[in-house]
């Protein structure tokens, strides 16, 4: 395979998005839209990738560290003079280029494979350009091709003639092209067009006037080459990828009760034979293992929920929460930073932050881990079998033993050990027959002030 390099436009202004924060760092699922397309372009072993950047450039460099060159694009005269930027970067790269978007982040990997192909084909196209067939074609620059693909012209949209805008075939902006080859053409274009700017689209056409050829691919999948420019286009591309995440996990052998209700995030990793009920949100960096059971109106981010265990109903997990095997944790539970061991369970109304609980556990409704002094948190160990009464507050660093019981009501701050009973209430008192005694005077006097 020929080296490739990919070239990402990012340096539009990203008007239309009312935001400070860049447009292709927006998230989708979790995941900024330019994170989503990186990935992608990685899975294919780029020899180098390069960010143009423009507005915005400070956050650009930031997001990407060294994951990515960057080139400045300033002043923006156009998606040609764009590309023209990562020529210094590329000086001395020979293999193929791919210009991609940032803000067109769902280009299929197999797709961008397809493109650096026919660019190796036996016909040797100069450039080849990926189109599309859109419901309604609108104002989308068009690609005038003949039956075998090869294209005839290329025009944007508000260039067009009225027999050329009828043409369906559009152009999505993603092209390929031999390094040298791209940037002759980008140096023979002009800007004599109704933006005045230098259009990548017109290297086809100066290949064309050389007597070359350039090819078009179509992708049959229209939404892999949807632009984001606006927050309504953000909306819809994330319900566009959350669709397509839970036909996945229903292929994958999950079963959602209610897919249209269930969020995913960009690394949700879902087991077979898991149940999730409806409106579930699975927020970044959460494994749910065989056979588990997420019950409806569930959180979850960071956790890591083993085989056979029950979560929610209305149940949160946060960063670093751990359930081992068959544990449980029922409505209105919340752990953070909490290891669950095997078996164990908190079936109502309780908090578990910066905890260890032992295999077989039993933590009673309203236990809460008090573990945070003001200044710094701490831990709370409790071992196999113990039984944690319910309303029970148990103030780290503390370390309940096995088989220990900590009888309800109890706030403990000593450890306690192996097999123990704590027990920690104030002195119950009993005074036979004073409610009666109270009653009745209440009621003599609310009599009185009634009469008056």
């Amino acid at each position: 395979m020929t080296e490739f390099a990919a070239v990402i436009l990012a340096a539009g202004k990203g008007t239309r998005m009312k935001s400070d924060l860049h447009k292709v760092l927006h998230p989708i699922a979790g995941r900024p839209m330019l994170d989503h397309l990186l990935a992608t372009v990685d899975a294919l072993s780029p020899a180098k990738k390069v960010v143009v950047v423009g507005a915005g450039k400070e956050q650009l460099e930031a997001a990407l560290g060294d994951r990515a060159e960057t080139c400045l694009q300033e002043p923006q005269l156009g998606t040609g003079h764009a590309v023209q930027q990562a020529e210094e970067s590329l000086s001395a790269f020979s293999g193929d280029v791919l210009v991609l978007y940032g803000d067109v982040p769902f280009v299929k990997g197999e797709t961008m494979q397809a493109m650096l192909d026919r660019l190796h084909a036996s016909d040797n196209p100069r450039v080849v350009v990926l189109g599309f067939e859109p419901d309604e074609p609108g104002h989308y620059g068009r690609v005038i091709a003949d039956d075998t693909g090869r294209i005839v012209k290329m025009v944007e949209f508000k260039d067009a003639s009225e027999d050329e805008r009828a043409c369906r075939l559009c152009n999505s902006g993603v092209m390929a092209a031999r390094a040298g080859d791209m940037f002759d053409l980008l140096g023979r274009i002009g800007n004599d067009n109704a933006q005045g700017e230098f259009y990548l689209v017109d290297i086809v056409n100066v290949a064309n006037a050389d007597g070359d050829h350039c090819a078009v691919i179509a992708t049959e999948d229209p939404g892999e080459v949807t632009g984001i420019n606006s927050r309504a286009e953000l909306a819809a591309a994330e319900a566009q990828w959350q669709e397509l995440k839970r036909e996945e996990a229903m292929a994958n052998g999950a079963s959602l009760r209610a897919p249209e209700t269930v969020f995913f995030s960009w690394d949700t990793e879902l087991g077979r034979d898991v149940t999730v009920e409806q409106n579930v949100v699975f927020g970044p960096g959460v494994t749910v293992a065989d056979g588990a059971q997420i019950r409806a109106f569930s959180h979850l981010e960071g956790a890591t929920v083993g085989e056979g265990c029950s979560v929610g109903p209305f149940a949160r997990l946060r960063p670093g929460a751990v359930m081992e095997q068959g544990s449980k944790v029922g409505n209105f539970v919340e752990m953070k930073k909490a290891v669950l061991g095997e078996g164990a369970k908190a079936s109502h109304l309780t908090y578990l932050g910066d905890a260890e609980i032992g295999a077989g556990a039993n933590i009673g409704a309203g236990t809460i881990t008090c573990n945070y002094d003001g200044y710094f948190k701490h831990k709370t160990v409790i071992g196999p079998r113990a039984f944690i009464g319910s309303n029970s507050a148990l103030v780290a660093p503390v370390t309940i033993g096995a088989d220990a019981i900590v009888a309800a009501g109890s706030t403990v701050n000593r450890d306690v050990a192996d097999g123990e009973l704590r027990l920690v209430r104030g002195e119950q008192l009993v005074k036979p027959g004073w409610a009666d005694r109270f009653h009745d005077a209440m009621k003599k006097r609310k009599a009185e002030l009634k009469g008056k």
